[in-house]
């Protein structure tokens, strides 16, 4: 331990403890045993803290710091979580430790008390210009597409290419990024536990089966972490603000930023088919084109072909949402088993290909 981390810790314990003395700070195992069952890891790097009162007394602390790991504590974020939760639920359980305090290390090594925050904030930029979305709309509108229409398809195709274009070495990284696909609060399973149960076209029974088969889909995938990459993570229509012409500003990039271009494609690409549900004429003037030409676009490109091969969870993701009643109410019955009809057909399917899409419109 450096000298500014001690004194980092005494300042801490002062602020607590005002007439206490800091004697000692020791490393402290998680589990001191020899035994054959010795627990060699753990989720944190705690240290013991003496206190001695002006009396003699004295009174013993515990400083922890997360460590990262594969263990969904691989993102700073998490280990904040981590500790936040704890300070926020210790007290709950009886005869439980005590949590007295939860903060940050600064940069300079001080350490910045949180015990009285609320919310946590996020201050950004502002991006100027129209959503993407209200682009599908007025083309859904007046059933046609123009030719700005396509190039900002096909603007947003090579920026995928771009951000994808790397590829990343951090295998648990992708393991992760499938397993929260569908164990996420945001993923497939929190997605699906937030439609009410008397959905029209989407019951229980039908959600289940969904589920169902992108769990299978998860160990198809899950090896295969070649395909790891840099990714925006909810690259949506709601998310892209359009400036003049070609460019625009990505708002909104979620999930650790590392997973399957899959992710990324598919969250784009069914907007072309949901905005086209429920308007006739929509799919076959207008955004029926526009679908076609950002897959191949994105697959031509990149050289990516494998994406046919696992888009369909993401897909089913993507399409899960989109068919919710939570986030689009308005959606008609048969619009919606539309959607549900199109991520069945993909994940019953060796390798997906855009021309299921056609037949929801027939």
């Amino acid at each position: 331990m450096t000298r500014d981390n001690y004194e980092a810790i005494a300042e801490l314990t002062k602020s607590l403890f005002p007439e206490d003395r800091l004697t000692s700070i020791e490393p402290l195992s998680p589990d001191t045993s020899r035994s054959k069952v010795e627990k060699k890891g753990g989720y944190s790097l705690p240290l013991k803290i003496t206190l001695q009162a002006p009396d003699g007394s004295q009174r013993w602390l515990v400083f922890r710091t997360a460590t990262a790991n594969e263990f969904g504590h691989d993102r700073r974020s998490d280990r904040a979580q981590a500790m936040l939760l704890a300070y926020d639920t210790f007290g709950q359980i009886p005869e439980h430790v005590q949590a007295l305090d939860v903060g940050a290390i600064m940069a300079d090594g001080r350490l910045r008390s949180l015990r009285d925050s609320g919310e946590f904030y996020l201050l950004t930029t502002f991006a100027e210009g129209v959503l993407y979305s209200e682009d599908l709309r007025q083309i859904a509108r007046r059933g046609r597409s123009d030719p700005l229409d396509t190039q900002r398809c096909e603007a947003l195709s090579r920026y995928l290419v771009t951000l994808h274009s790397t590829p990343l070495s951090e295998a648990h990284s992708y393991r992760r990024a499938i397993r929260d696909l569908l164990g996420h609060g945001e993923g497939i399973f929190g997605i699906v536990d937030s439609y009410p149960d008397d959905v029209p076209a989407a019951p229980i029974a039908r959600l289940n089966q969904i589920e169902q088969r992108c769990l299978e889909w998860r160990w198809q995938l899950r090896a295969r972490q070649d395909r790891l990459r840099r990714t925006h993570g909810d690259f949506h229509p709601f998310n892209i603000v359009f400036r003049e012409g070609t460019r625009f500003t990505p708002l909104d990039a979620s999930r650790g930023c590392r997973g399957d271009p899959a992710d990324d494609v598919t969250a784009l690409a069914i907007n072309y088919v949901f905005f086209a549900l429920d308007v006739p004429g929509a799919w076959q003037r207008g955004l029926a084109g526009l679908w076609h030409k950002f897959w191949s676009s994105y697959v031509e490109s990149s050289g990516d072909s494998e994406i046919l091969q696992v888009a369909a969870p993401f897909l089913a993701w993507r399409g899960l949402v989109v068919a919710n009643p939570r986030f689009y109410p308005g959606l008609s019955e048969a619009g919606r088993d539309s959607l549900l009809s199109l991520v069945e057909r993909a994940l019953g399917a060796t390798a997906f290909d855009p021309s299921f899409a056609e037949d929801i419109f027939r």
